[in-house]
Formats: structure tokens, C-alpha cells, sequence
């Protein structure tokens, strides 16, 4: 299995970046959000758009995506950690084999700075953000307009 960093520098083809959603909006299950917002968050990463800019990481197998992690970086740091992870997901056919972990420490890697993540009380992947050594020492509110 191949873990590779999406180079900002060499920006991906539209059907690159069109599989990356697909492939998130399709193995995010119910913690998902739509297509066209999994692409703002991608082409931010990307440095696309106005941004401080992130990174992808892919996981592959055969040339096929089975992985992927989306890190956007918020320009800050101190009081708001310097990244947050905005998507990871593994494809349900590989799940339980230790790709998330893999890909969550590559993601670690190449941050530079802190990490910050949302996770739904009910997502079984807060165990692995918890084992990597993630913890909750907030309680975030939002005010929703």
C-alpha cells in the first residue's frame, strides 16, 4: 500500500481532485457532508483558493484510492491549534486493518504544529484520534445563523 502526500506545488487534475471527493463523500458515511463542500475543503488544502493552505494524503492499493485524509491549516497557532483535520476515511472494504492509523501518522508527520479534529461522540474513530494521543479538553459550542 502506497501513502502518499497530494503536492500543492504539482495541483491535481480535476478528475484527481473529482475522485478524492467521490471517494470522501462516499466513505465519510453519516459523518459526511456534501460534495461541493468536501471541494472547498480540498481545494483550500490545495491552496486553490485564498487560504493558509494544508495538505491531502492518499492511501492507495493497485492504483485504487482506499484512503484519505484532508488537513487544512488555520494561520494561527498558540490559541488555536496551527491544523485541523477536516476529513479521513477509509474505504468500508478495508476498514479494521489499521489504514486510518497509518494514515492519521503520516497526516501527524508532515504537520507542522498542533492538531485539532471534531469528532461526533459516536464515531468509532474517536478511539483512534484518542490511542494517537488526541484529547478532549474542550467542550466546543456554536452558534449556528
Amino acid at each position: 500500500m502506497d501513502i502518499r502526500i497530494i503536492d500543492p506545488t504539482k495541483k491535481p487534475t480535476h478528475s484527481e481532485k473529482e475522485k478524492m471527493v467521490d471517494f470522501l463523500f462516499e466513505h465519510l458515511d453519516e459523518f459526511g457532508d456534501q460534495k461541493k463542500d468536501i471541494l472547498k475543503a480540498i481545494d483550500y488544502s490545495l491552496n486553490e483558493c485564498t487560504s493558509f493552505g494544508g495538505f491531502v494524503v492518499v492511501q492507495e492499493e493497485n492504483n485504487e484510492l482506499i484512503g484519505a485524509t484532508v488537513i487544512n491549516q488555520t494561520g494561527m497557532g498558540g490559541y488555536i491549534p496551527e491544523n485541523i483535520l477536516v476529513y479521513i476515511a477509509i474505504h468500508k472494504d478495508h476498514r479494521g486493518k489499521g489504514l486510518g492509523k497509518s494514515l492519521m501518522q503520516k497526516a501527524i508527520e508532515v504537520s507542522e504544529g498542533d492538531i485539532a479534529l471534531h469528532v461526533e461522540a459516536g464515531n468509532p474513530a474517536k478511539f483512534l484520534y484518542e490511542k494517537l494521543g488526541f484529547t478532549n479538553p474542550y467542550l466546543e459550542m456554536r452558534l449556528k445563523k
